[in-house]
């Protein structure tokens, strides 16, 4: 049976583990995308079918699954007189654009410019934040920043209610909005209000301060009713060149479910990491072990492999961005695993389709395929 009509035929909406509705589950639609992207429909499903000149072309998928999880959080937002803002938490960015995240999701709630706000991170004198693993991240900080963000919009609007010198001197809160950057009238347009800095400067106030803290998902009662997880699929191209016994990746398309994406750039170069990290699972890594002492021999780069650009393939990433309503405001899941899950598996159905060989074991070793009958 087709690998990807077998896995649609079996896809289900239920965590039949838990016995709980999945809170937001898309994988029949990531198969179904990267069959699309792959152009999946053109294989031929015979072993050693499809050729490029003397090279044996073998493709595979894979689906992969990671729980979605959110952890407690605290974050402190400034909004500044001088027309800035800064936001700050005892979490810490590995490279996966943390800083970004807390920008972007400042600038949204206040539509203060991305690069008028201030990110400060990574140290312990911070309210506490979350640590950057298993997938968690900016699905956990991301409640905090949106609730401290609107705590400090409310001391803002405050601020210009009962400041002697303000326009809005005198209205109640309920009738004011904080837009683009200003105050104003909630039955106005932005454009009509005043910038929030100039209330501050004209009370001799130096920020509006706002404290936000979020719980994590075992504390929200709705939550408990759910299974959370990222879900995707991997499509990938070998070349095997029976000739010269030398495999390569040539392409792999990856869908991604991981709920509303906040940032795709960032979230793409973690999935085109994953990748790469997948094919060195795949392909080249192995630790070897002293079978009398338990130490690892090849414990470094020049004995233990890992894929260079050399070995990278061509990759399409497509996220599917649909929000999960469970695990939040913005709806976001963590990506940082559920781009690696899938790939060495797709790998290895992929090394079938081209040999006929079945691969039990990681790496691939081209030993293991030698004894494969297609030749060129």
């Amino acid at each position: 049976m087709d690998p990807v009509a077998f896995r649609l035929k079996n896809d289900t909406l239920t965590d039949e583990s838990q016995n709980k509705p999945f809170s937001s589950r898309h994988y029949k639609e990531c198969l179904q995308t990267g069959a699309e992207k792959f152009g999946w429909a053109k294989r031929n499903p015979a072993v050693g079918s499809m050729r490029k000149g003397d090279i044996v072309l073998g493709w595979g998928v894979a689906g992969a699954s990671w729980g979605a999880g959110r952890g407690p959080c605290q974050a402190s937002v400034s909004l500044l007189n001088d027309g800035t803002a800064r936001v700050s938490c005892g979490t810490q960015d590995v490279g996966t654009g943390t800083y970004t995240v807390f920008a972007q999701i400042v600038s949204d709630r206040t539509g203060i410019p991305v690069d008028h706000i201030r990110v400060v991170l990574g140290d312990s004198a911070l309210v506490p934040g979350p640590t950057s693993g298993g997938s968690t991240c900016t699905a956990t900080v991301l409640p905090a920043i949106a609730e401290g963000t609107d705590n400090a919009i409310k001391v803002a609007i405050t601020t210009a209610i009962s400041a002697a010198n303000s326009p809005f001197h005198g209205k109640t809160s309920d009738s004011l909005s904080f837009t683009q950057g200003k105050i104003h009238i909630k039955t106005q347009p932005p454009a009509s209000g005043v910038p929030y800095d100039q209330i501050l400067k004209a009370a001799q106030i130096e920020a509006a301060n706002g404290e936000g803290n979020s719980g994590a998902m075992n504390s929200d009662p709705r939550a408990r009713n759910f299974s959370s997880h990222s879900f995707g699929a991997q499509f990938v191209e070998v070349e095997w060149d029976p000739g010269i016994a030398q495999l390569r990746v040539s392409r792999v398309v990856s869908v991604i479910d991981g709920g509303r994406i906040i940032n795709h750039k960032t979230a793409s170069n973690q999935i085109l990491g994953a990748v790469v990290m997948g094919v060195g699972m795949g392909m080249l890594e192995e630790t070897i072990y002293d079978h009398r002492t338990g130490e690892p021999i090849n414990c470094n780069f020049a004995d233990y492999m890992v894929p260079t650009h050399a070995d990278s393939p061509k990759i399409d990433v497509h996220f599917l961005d649909f929000p999960d309503p469970v695990i939040g405001e913005y709806g976001a899941r963590g990506i940082g695993e559920i781009g690696l899950a899938g790939v060495a598996p797709a790998m290895t159905a992929a090394v079938y389709h081209a040999t006929g060989i079945r691969i039990r074991e990681l790496p691939i070793k081209i030993e293991n395929l030698l004894a494969s009958n297609v030749t060129a």
